[in-house]
């Protein structure tokens, strides 16, 4: 017998397998891979070089348009364009760079914004109207924005004045609602410059701010610095006084103090249903009082004889209206020397409107209205019948 090694059968059996198998197609043999060919360094390296270039140029101008608008290059080749932005308490950084967009004061907000954030923004930017203008950079923006009473991180408080009230209701209000300390408000009154022709700057009392503290609602800093809120209700008194406005006072012949005095009166002698009517009657006794209408001029008020009388309480007396206060319309004719309230501006414009009629006398009736005469005897009649509600 033939010696047996473990080798022949492997040869063997590897053989047989490659005889049993069947051949691949050629679409199946694996191919031979090509050589890539290599682009040529040179070409490579003036690629790039290119492409860099080209990301440089790209980044260059993305960074020029950026430093345009930080320092407002892309706006000052124009003259500068004064624009109001109004930031409320509810603003944050972010939406006072959208309103500095919407305003055209600034090109890309998300900028704005990495800046107000790097600057601590949120801490000189301050409650208010702030006008501003197109040639001013993001700082300057900034510090226009500024107020002196605080700013958006600061803890505020909304209070509504009523139309009607006088400037010592006014303080009242604000001092409750935490703006400031009543003595402090009444100081500011009394002695702060506020830069207004129609403000009496000499006079130290508060009567020279009566009329002009605006009836709206407001947004104040607790603890505010008085004179800047007193300030912010003259400032809207005075942005309601558009081209309109003060054309139709100075064609009626009165001047604005005048006006806003006609218009105190009419604010405190009725509930506003019929103010044009009650300005009739004080232009018909200032304008043409007349022995028929027996008025002669005065225009017994009663609220502004009550103004004269602070503190009185209780209906008018026989007594009262004998007080010697320039403030009592039954004693000396024409207009106060001040305005008695803050009026709104419903009243300013029946003051600047009034409706043309005979009367020179009003009552009221018991059913609430006011009731009006062309004669003092239709007045004296009324007054003494069941129907007179006073």
């Amino acid at each position: 017998m033939a010696e047996y090694r473990n080798s022949d059968t492997a040869s063997w059996d590897a053989g047989q397998v490659r005889r049993e198998q069947p051949a691949r197609p050629s679409s199946q043999r694996p191919r031979k891979r090509r050589r890539r060919r290599r682009m040529h360094p040179l070409l490579f390296l003036l690629l790039h070089l290119i492409f860099v270039a080209l990301a440089s140029a790209l980044l260059g101008c993305a960074g020029w348009l950026l430093f345009s608008d930080f320092c407002s290059f892309n706006r000052s080749g124009t003259t500068p364009v004064e624009m109001v932005v109004e930031v409320s308490s509810e603003d944050t950084v972010d939406t006072v760079a959208d309103k500095l967009k919407a305003a055209g004061l600034i090109e890309y907000p998300w900028f704005f914004k990495l800046y107000a954030n790097i600057s601590h923004a949120e801490e000189k930017i301050g409650m208010g109207t702030h006008t501003l203008n197109t040639d001013m950079d993001y700082h300057a923006l900034v510090l226009g924005m500024r107020s002196a009473a605080g700013n958006m991180t600061a803890e505020t408080v909304q209070v509504t004045i009523p139309e009607g009230y006088t400037v010592a209701q006014t303080i009242a209000v604000l001092a409750k609602n935490g703006v400031n300390t009543e003595a402090a408000l009444t100081e500011a009154a009394q002695t702060a410059d506020f830069d207004y022709d129609f403000i009496d700057n000499e006079s130290e009392d508060i009567s020279r701010l009566e009329g002009f503290l605006f009836p709206d609602t407001y947004e104040f800093y607790v603890n505010e610095k008085p004179e800047g809120a007193l300030n912010r209700l003259i400032k809207n008194f005075n942005s309601k006084l558009d081209d309109e406005l003060l054309a139709a006072w100075q064609e009626k012949g009165y001047d604005l103090k005048k006006i806003v005095t006609i218009a105190s009166l009419i604010e405190r002698e009725t509930d506003g249903t019929d103010q044009a009517r009650i300005a009739s009657v004080i232009y018909n006794r200032l304008d043409g009082p007349g022995s028929k209408a027996g008025t002669n001029g005065l225009l017994q008020v009663d609220a502004s004889l009550l103004y004269g009388l602070p503190g009185h309480e209780g209906a008018i007396t026989q007594e009262d209206l004998e007080a010697d206060t320039p403030y009592n319309l039954y004693k000396y004719p024409g207009l106060p020397p001040t305005p008695i309230a803050n009026p709104g501006l419903t009243a300013i414009e029946a003051a600047l409107e009034p409706e043309e009629t005979g009367y020179y006398y009003y009552a009221l009736g018991k059913d609430g209205k006011h009731h009006y005469f062309e004669t003092y005897n239709e007045h004296v009649n009324f007054v003494g019948s069941a129907d007179y509600g006073g």
